[in-house]
């Protein structure tokens, strides 16, 4: 892997332990480089109520991760994200569960189409992904009394569609989804860095591979 710029997704459920393995990864709590922090609400989002602009709003939020992403690994060779830059599971996952209308997740995928067109969103040359048990997840959630997590109940009931998502991924470009949290990351086990991140056959390879979205 040397002379690698390697772009890492940590996915999971709300109290899946991303941001601890992370920094577990980097040496530490305060170890921040190569680290590209989940987003954190300002209570300023779109309220819902204008797909399209909401839709934007996180395109632009997302894009700004994931060129924080493209600049770390440019500068150190590897980001780790905690969360996938690209986000879009998200809104799908949402929709998947009954908790939002599939019209959300439709005009994100527009949103993020023309993203890719610009080169300013793409995909992760990796992903890592924790599904821990429902029990598991409230376990970790109540010994972990740094955070909130006001959202936890509906996050947990994401955790099918979003190993959905990642499957997809998987079997349309086998190999870069690794399905637990290793103790240590080994790079040089890891795939190459993807030559063109940004592509949008891969994107809608995968849109095209998800189980079909409630009506």
């Amino acid at each position: 892997m040397e002379n690698e710029q390697v772009i890492i997704a940590v996915e999971g459920p709300s109290a899946a332990g991303k941001t601890t393995w992370c920094r577990a990864q980097l040496g530490g709590e305060t170890a921040m480089e190569g680290f590209v922090a989940e987003y954190q609400p300002t209570g300023r989002e779109p309220d819902g109520t204008n797909f399209e602009v909401q839709a934007r709003y996180w395109a632009t939020v997302n894009s700004i991760r994931w060129s924080e992403a493209e600049e770390l690994a440019s500068r150190t060779g590897i980001a780790l994200c905690d969360s996938d830059p690209l986000k879009l599971h998200y809104s799908w996952c949402l929709a998947a569960v009954g908790a939002a209308p599939r019209e959300r997740f439709e005009h994100e995928l527009l949103a993020v189409e023309s993203a890719f067109a610009q080169l300013t969103l793409g995909f992760t040359d990796l992903t890592v992904i924790s599904i821990p048990s429902p029990e598991q997840l409230l376990l970790q959630r109540e010994q972990d009394h740094s955070r909130r997590r006001r959202h936890f109940e509906l996050h947990a009931a994401l955790a099918e569609p979003l190993t959905h998502w990642y499957s997809a991924v998987d079997r349309v470009d086998p190999g870069r989804v690794v399905w637990h949290f290793p103790a240590q990351l080994d790079l040089s086990q890891c795939p190459p860095s993807r030559p063109h991140r940004s592509d949008l056959g891969l994107l809608r390879a995968v849109i095209d591979e998800l189980p079909p979205l409630p009506r």
